[in-house]
């Protein structure tokens, strides 16, 4: 208890440190993906739009084009998104041409989603999924960028047995070296899951075991709905574990696109749940992200029959004010 009230103490000192008043970083230095880019970066593409732009009397799709389509939030890159190289480097490409900041999902572990199973696919071999990663990152090239790092991969090593998790251990720490080695200006988020998952201190220990140190930080609440002081207690937790025990902290992300009314528990298209803060940096963690798309659906569950990750405008049209 004494060793993790000391490592909450300075890891309390450290942060007010490089944090100014309005809860963003005092400063920038070259290279920073944030001080290179002026805001977040808007996909005109984005699933959202699309549905607008096709049902243009429906009468959602107002508040679905103000609330949602208009807004920030990132994309999601999967083993069906074409040559992946070309994909990655034609966002951030747009995203460069308009000074912002785009934030890209690398989602295609082998075995994903093996838990849960509603996202079950990714990569087919271990040697394919090295060269995906390796092509994703080489597309960024050494423009800014943020990248959260396969959601759920860590977590999901909970069901996962030791010579598994050795293995996806190494495909992870393999992927934060391409970024570092071919992305030089991208901040790479390993995801660590939620705060109703694991322990802050099985997570730390996860989180270091699959590379963490190498990375820039780790991403929290990845299309889930806890408020988003519930992931900061969390993401203060883990970085005091991994103080304590590993000699190190790190800045961590929180997705906000749907927890603005908090978990009841469910994890898959719950009813109730409420469009969270959009993008900006601070909130009590280093940036509030829409990291999942609001309106894609997470299964064929709860408040939805779509399959995962297509967009539902009822689910979106429920977010926008919390039904």
């Amino acid at each position: 208890m004494q060793r993790r009230l000391l490592a909450l103490a300075l890891l309390t000192a450290s942060a007010l440190t490089a944090v100014g008043l309005n809860g963003a970083p005092a400063a920038y230095a070259a290279g920073n993906p944030v001080g290179m880019t002026n805001g977040f970066y808007v996909d005109p593409g984005n699933s959202a739009a699309q549905w607008a732009a096709a049902h243009p009397t429906d009468g959602r799709t107002a508040a679905i084009e103000s609330a949602i389509a208009s807004q920030p939030s990132a994309d999601w890159f999967t083993g069906s998104s074409g040559v992946i190289g070309t994909a990655t480097g034609a966002y951030v490409g747009a995203a460069a041409n308009a000074g912002k900041l785009p934030v890209l999902v690398a989602y295609n572990i082998p075995d994903r989603d093996v838990c849960a199973g509603q996202s079950s696919g990714g990569a087919s071999s271990d040697a394919a999924y090295d060269s995906w990663i390796g092509a994703f990152a080489g597309g960024i090239a050494a423009r800014p960028a943020l990248v959260v790092l396969e959601p759920d991969a860590v977590a999901d090593e909970s069901c996962m047995t030791s010579a598994q998790i050795s293995d996806r251990d190494g495909l992870l720490s393999n992927a934060i070296t391409q970024f570092t080695d071919q992305a030089p200006n991208t901040w790479v988020y390993l995801d660590a899951g939620n705060p109703g998952w694991l322990s802050a201190a099985t997570m730390a220990g996860y989180l270091n075991s699959a590379g963490l140190r190498q990375a820039h930080g780790f991403s929290l609440n990845v299309s889930n709905f806890y408020t988003t002081a519930q992931n900061v207690a969390y993401g203060n937790a883990v970085n005091a574990d991994l103080s304590a025990w590993y000699g190190y902290t790190k800045p961590f992300v929180v997705d906000t696109s749907r927890n603005g009314n908090g978990s009841d528990g469910a994890w898959c298209n719950p009813a109730g749940a409420k469009l969270g803060a959009g993008d900006q940096q601070g909130g009590g963690a280093e940036m509030l992200l829409w990291i999942k798309t609001p309106g894609e659906s997470d299964g064929d569950c709860g408040t939805s029959t779509s399959p995962a990750g297509q967009f539902d405008p009822q689910l979106a049209y429920d977010l926008v004010y919390g039904y």
